[in-house]
């Protein structure tokens, strides 16, 4: 088991380094547009629609590996003083009836919005530029697919811990 929560971990670990360096394309564009457009006076069509892509992006892609680094929100009034068998009991019950069943969903929901989205070649009419919008959604697949994995870590996280009343090693380290 911890094989394979090692294993997981590290999926959105690597991820969110990767992920982290779209911050490095959606500074540049920024940048690059501020000069443009106030030392130069030659705004661009482009750069707006550029550094939200990139910002949805680095946004959803990194949920992975937030979960895997306790930042999402938790509300710890109770659970901080429960047991760690308790908590992986509690943690586990909500996993398994509201977590996976919604991301599950969505999974599936943002497969198909993405495969139509590819099939059409869509384009964002809202904006001159008319960037193509399927890369955007395969992101968001993407992101919800590594959600999922990482959500399977922390089932066996918690699994563990109800079996041994410890959470594994790794937990401290994250």
């Amino acid at each position: 088991m911890l094989a394979a929560i090692r294993f997981l971990d590290s999926i959105s670990f690597w991820s969110g380094r990767i992920v982290g360096w779209l911050i490095v394309p959606m500074v540049l564009s920024l940048v690059y547009e501020v000069v443009a457009r106030y030392f130069f006076n030659a705004p661009t069509i482009w750069a707006y629609d550029m550094t939200s892509f990139l910002y949805g992006a680095f946004f959803m892609l990194g949920a992975a590996y937030t979960l895997l680094r306790k930042g999402h929100i938790r509300t710890d009034t109770f659970y901080a003083n429960w047991s760690p068998r308790t908590q992986g009991w509690v943690d586990a019950v909500c996993y398994v009836l509201f977590f996976f069943p919604g991301m599950i969903a969505f999974l599936v929901v943002s497969w198909d919005y993405f495969t139509v989205s590819f099939g059409r070649n869509e384009r964002a009419v809202s904006s001159p530029w008319m960037p193509i919008l399927w890369p955007l959604k395969l992101a968001l697949t993407v992101a919800i697919a590594l959600l999922v994995l990482q959500g399977f870590s922390e089932l066996l996280k918690s699994i563990w811990a109800v079996r041994t009343g410890a959470w594994p090693e790794e937990e401290r380290k994250a």
